[in-house]
């Protein structure tokens, strides 16, 4: 019996352990679900918040609001309460805001300014006098860009030397003083994929070596991962210190609006055809030799301008000037299908291509003159080529772009 007894004991401490080892781990498994769940139920809250939170200071009150076509909801605000004057440096330009001195054309080389057309407005829609539409920011907007600083902001192209993953057609004008620059530009539907973006558009720089970039940018672009959608639209954008901050269009105070009919960020339309009708888009940005800021103008349509007070180096002037096409892609192995312009090289030519026509440039005295000693470059030009030429009815001109991955860009 001793014998049977002290066999039995071990066997029960062993039942014991065994239920022990297999339930033990599913009850503290169980408990680390939970707390993890907490904690991440935690973190989207608190991330929902400052969303929120951010969304409530970008988004500013309304008086009206127009439900575009593309599913974009245009906000119709009052001039003062657009995001530019949270700035306190910037809230003086309320009261003495002053019509620009546009630059002046030569008698011979004046000629006419597509207007631009967009989607939300086609149908007579407007925003009230006293009001600039703005379009409205969604958390959805936010949490494609995976965090709240990144919103707004560029993937750094212009630096020198480019950031990896960007690739350029550009027209370049460098080594002098510039105080504005102009083009014209036809607009496409190119195809992007993922998070890439694919621009056509002006770059007025002021870059000092030692200095970080400061630009003012204008054009359109595509972007999926900021708009969910692949039309183009039209954007501007500026930096003080190398595309650390600044920001698109409204999306950060800045930029400062007085136009009622035309909409930072909302899409073009309509757009060119391969083989077919070609629409286009006048642009240009100058330094107003009165206040010394930086103005836009889209076709006729002058649309705000940029405070002298936002930057350094363009303070005073730019030293170069670009004009074309950039890509971005992540860096995933192979290229990225991802098209520039039209998606078709530019030796395909007018109706197929993308161009940007009569590129020029404001001087010190406030007049428009050709661009010269313009400089053609593209990284990969089996991917996204560029050429350049010159006539009498478009002055100096390029055609750039590509498709991309291709047999001989791979």
């Amino acid at each position: 019996m001793k014998t049977n007894s002290c066999l039995e004991i071990p066997s029960n401490i062993s039942v014991l352990v065994l239920f022990s080892l297999l339930f033990s781990p599913i009850f503290s498994l169980v408990n680390f679900r939970e707390e993890n769940e907490t904690t991440m139920a935690g973190n989207k809250s608190k991330n929902m918040k400052l969303i929120n939170d951010h969304l409530r200071k970008i988004n500013k009150p309304f008086v009206k609001s127009i439900k575009s076509p593309d599913g974009d909801i245009i906000d119709c605000v009052l001039f003062h309460l657009q995001p530019a004057f949270d700035l306190p440096e910037l809230k003086n330009k309320i009261s003495v805001m002053v019509q620009p001195e546009l630059p002046k054309e030569h008698d011979h080389k004046a000629g006419t300014n597509p207007e631009i057309k967009q989607l939300w407005n086609l149908k007579g829609e407007s925003c009230p006098n006293g009001t600039i539409p703005i379009k409205r920011t969604s958390a959805g907007d936010i949490l494609r860009t995976n965090s709240i600083p990144k919103f707004g902001k560029k993937y750094s192209g212009n630096d020198v030397p480019p950031t990896p993953g960007h690739e350029h057609s550009i027209g370049s004008v460098r080594e002098g003083e510039f105080y504005g620059a102009k083009a014209i530009l036809n607009v496409w539907k190119p195809n992007v994929i993922g998070l890439d973006f694919s621009v056509s558009q002006i770059w007025v720089v002021a870059h000092v070596p030692t200095r970080p970039v400061n630009t003012v940018e204008v054009g359109w672009h595509v972007f999926p991962n900021v708009y969910k959608d692949n039309l183009p639209r039209l954007f501007a954008f500026w930096t003080p210190d190398g595309y650390q901050s600044g920001c698109y269009n409204l999306e950060c105070p800045g930029f400062i609006q007085i136009n009622p009919n035309v909409c930072l960020g909302a899409s073009i339309k309509p757009i060119s055809t391969y083989n077919g009708k070609q629409y286009e888009i006048a642009l240009l940005i100058w330094k107003d030799p009165n206040s010394g800021d930086w103005w836009l103008r889209v076709g006729t349509e002058v649309i705000g301008f940029w405070p002298a007070e936002l930057f350094t180096d363009l303070q005073d002037r730019a030293n170069r000037i670009d004009y074309g096409g950039e890509v971005y892609a992540e860096s995933l192995g192979k290229h990225t299908s991802t098209q520039m312009g039209s998606g078709h090289f530019p030796d395909e030519g007018f109706g197929k291509a993308a161009f940007a026509r009569n590129l020029e440039m404001v001087d010190q005295d406030n007049y428009l003159n050709e661009v010269s000693n313009l400089n053609i470059y593209a990284e990969k030009p089996n991917c996204y080529g560029i050429n350049n030429g010159h006539s009498d009815a478009w002055g100096n001109y390029i055609f750039f772009g590509g498709p991309g991955y291709n047999p001989n860009c791979l």
